[in-house]
Order: C-alpha cells, then structure tokens, then sequence
C-alpha cells in the first residue's frame, strides 16, 4: 500500500506532540521535510481525513489527555502490508534468508566460496584462500559486498535479520527504499574492507556491519535533524556500543561463543557515523 500525503506544515511548526499522539492512537505514519514543508504521511489512505481531523482539534498533541486512554478502532498494518510498504528491507532480507538455506547456514563450502571475501580452496584440514588480486583478475567484484549474505547459525541469522528489519524499515521510510540500497552496500562494503584488514584472509560474513552502520547513521542524524522515524531508546545505543566494546576485548572469543567480526563492526558504525553527519546536517539546512 503507497504511502499518502496527509498533512503538511511550516518547517517551523513544532510536530512531536502531534506525532505522540498518532503513535499513541497506533496510526502508522511518517514525516519527512521538504525544503518549505514537512509532511505527514500515512500508509492507509483511509486515514488520510482522520489525520487532518486531529491535528485540527489536538495540533500540539493531546495535552490534555482528552483521548490518550482512548484506542479507536485503527488496526495495524498486517505483514503484507509492512512488505509492501518496505520493499527494499525485504528484498535483502529474502536474499539473507535464501542464501542461508542454500548454504545450509555456512555449511555448503561450495556455496558459502561464492560470496566470500575472498575466493578459497577446501583442503582436508584447511582453507586456502586465493589473494584479493585474484578477486580483480576474474572481475568478481560482488565479493565486497556479498559475506553480507553469509550466516553462520540460526542465531547469528536471526537476529542480524530482526535488526535489519527494525532499522531498515527506519531509513526506507524516513529517506526511501533508493537511499536504503545505497547505503546498505556501502556499509557492506567498507565492514568488509575493513574486516579484511583487520583479521587477514578469513571465512566471516553476516550483516552485523551493515548493521552497525544503520545505527550510526540513524543516531547522528537524528542527533542533528530530529525525526520521529529515528526515534530510538537510548537503550538500544547504548546496549550496542557496549556488546562492541566487549567484543573487542576479546571476551567473547576467550568464552568459545565463536570469533566475532570485530573489524566489520568497527567499519560499519564509522561509516554510518558519517552519512549520519552529513544527511542530519542536510536535512538540518533544508529546515
């Protein structure tokens, strides 16, 4: 279902309270800036009169709690209905999912040899991995982005994917699905980078680096230009950076949960940073 323009005000007009109290009322919704106006979106054109209505009556939120303890009769968006509304967040996230069946979670070498950093001979007792000038001769340039796709456990795959759902949605709705495939790539390719650096040639994939870069970037943006999609706990920062900071330390590896893609992580959350900067101070000059 395409999201409909419901309401659009001054860049000027202050619009968090209105927003609580659309999520308080569970009205699925969006806003976005434009360069005179923000506008509010919602993805049920049916809502569209419902919206206008209660920023007539309630423009700064329901102050008063005339209608906070009341919950009218507005469903959620069904999953379908999330699908269609977050293509791109889907569209990866199925390819994760398809790609960890095929590989049967990393054990398939011969899968897993496809989308790895670098291309690798099995031997009895060890991987031999060819070098990255042999990634250039062959022209096999998917291979810096695609360890995204590699998962190495159900538990590793599930919640790499419930983070990607949760953040991507975020971007896709807040800067579009465009803007979301963009940056997911980039993510991929500097943690891959970067990881590759910091271990040598090794077997490591999964989409913890983008990961990272999501959040890096939703946090300086909102930091810098304020939106409801990016709306965050500071829990959920806070909770990240510190699972970073321990796995840099190396517990992790010591308490035999697995090696971690340290290198990945640090070069997503960097490079998330700075597109954070710099789209929160875009959006903060368009305002």
């Amino acid at each position: 279902m395409n999201a409909q323009p419901a309401l659009r005000v001054g860049l000027e007009t202050d619009l968090l309270g209105f927003t609580q109290l659309l999520r308080c009322l569970h009205i699925p919704h969006r806003v976005t800036e434009e360069r005179d106006a923000q506008v509010v979106w919602v993805t049920d054109p049916g809502l569209v009169d419902e919206v206008r209505n209660l920023y007539a009556r309630y423009p700064q939120g329901d102050t008063a709690g005339e209608i906070s303890g009341i919950r009218p009769a507005i469903t959620r968006p069904g999953f379908k209905e999330q699908l269609r509304a977050s293509p791109v967040t889907a569209g990866v996230l199925i390819i994760t999912l398809v790609v960890a069946a095929i590989s049967l979670l990393g054990d398939r070498y011969e899968v897993v040899r496809w989308l790895t950093f670098l291309d690798f001979r099995l031997y009895d007792t060890y991987i031999e991995f060819y070098p990255v000038s042999y990634t250039l001769e062959q022209n096999q340039w998917w291979r810096f982005v695609s360890p995204m796709f590699l998962h190495f456990g159900v538990l590793h795959l599930a919640m790499n994917s419930l983070w990607y759902w949760e953040l991507g949605r975020r971007i896709e709705f807040r800067q579009k699905g465009w803007m979301l495939l963009a940056l997911t790539v980039l993510f991929s390719l500097a943690a891959n980078l970067v990881q590759y650096w910091w271990s040598g040639p090794a077997l490591f994939g999964g989409l913890s680096g983008v990961l990272y870069g999501l959040l890096g970037h939703c946090w300086l943006f909102q930091l810098l230009a304020p939106t409801p999609a990016y709306r965050m706990p500071k829990g959920v920062v806070i909770m990240m950076l510190a699972w970073l900071g321990i796995c840099l330390t190396g517990a992790i590896d010591v308490l035999g949960f697995g090696a971690i893609a340290n290198g990945a992580h640090v070069g997503g959350l960097l490079s998330g940073c700075v597109t954070g900067v710099l789209g929160g101070l875009i959006a903060r000059t368009r305002r």
